[in-house]
């Protein structure tokens, strides 16, 4: 099973989880723009749960960790787009971002891009109704919601407007479309860990294949 490097952008990771984090940087609105800091106690959980989310499906992942969210889980495009260009040197195949803005910028736009131009695959949270947000709604990003259908090992094809994929909604105590990222995130390193020869292409053919549902929920009436 070959080792996939993964990127997360959340609010950093569980101190029991460090063993599998090779690399890790804050970012941080400062005066003067952006500070780059060592990574902090992960206040929120909420990126330690991402990681356990990916890894309990893909224990070959291993991550480098970019810290954007303050103490109360705000953060912002300057922050998430300067995370994206640092993962951007770090190697990794597969970025995890269960965040979204309401705002499109023009900054955060470019980062996107240079990663998908580059290869990497790009996952991010998208709302399973309402306004878009990015960076799921930029072009090339991998849109993934919850799907509560979904069980622990299944995921699901929707090819929404919303979204492109779904899955388990439910991590621990966290809950919701960011969960939902994650835990797609997982099945999809796992597969990238028994087959790294796959394109991007031929991953995401396969992962459509495999998905347990295929269309969205349907709610029927009485």
């Amino acid at each position: 099973m070959a080792e996939i490097r993964v990127g997360v952008v959340d609010s950093g990771h569980a101190e029991v989880q460090t063993g599998v984090v090779l690399a890790g940087q804050r970012f941080c609105l400062a005066d003067d723009g952006l500070d780059r800091l060592p990574l902090a106690t992960d206040a929120l959980g909420h990126g330690s749960a991402v990681i356990q989310a990916i890894l309990s499906r893909a224990p070959q992942a291993r991550f480098s960790v970019a810290q954007v969210f303050d103490g109360r889980g705000v953060t912002s495009p300057l922050q998430i787009a300067a995370a994206l260009q640092w993962l951007g040197g770090q190697g990794v195949r597969v970025v995890n971002l269960s965040l979204g803005v309401r705002q499109d910028r023009p900054l955060l736009r470019e980062a996107v891009a240079e990663l998908v131009a580059a290869g990497v695959l790009v996952c991010a949270s998208s709302p399973a109704r309402g306004e878009p947000v990015f960076p799921a709604a930029y072009p090339g990003v991998v849109r993934v919601t919850g799907d509560a259908r979904c069980g622990e090992g299944e995921w699901s094809w929707l090819g929404s407007a919303q979204a492109d994929f779904g899955a388990a909604v439910r991590v621990g105590g966290q809950a919701g479309a960011s969960l939902g990222c994650a835990a797609f995130c997982g099945h999809l390193v796992a597969l990238l860990g028994e087959r790294p020869a796959l394109s991007n292409e031929e991953l995401l053919a396969l992962m459509r294949e495999g998905a347990v549902y295929k269309g969205i929920e349907r709610k029927v009436g009485l």
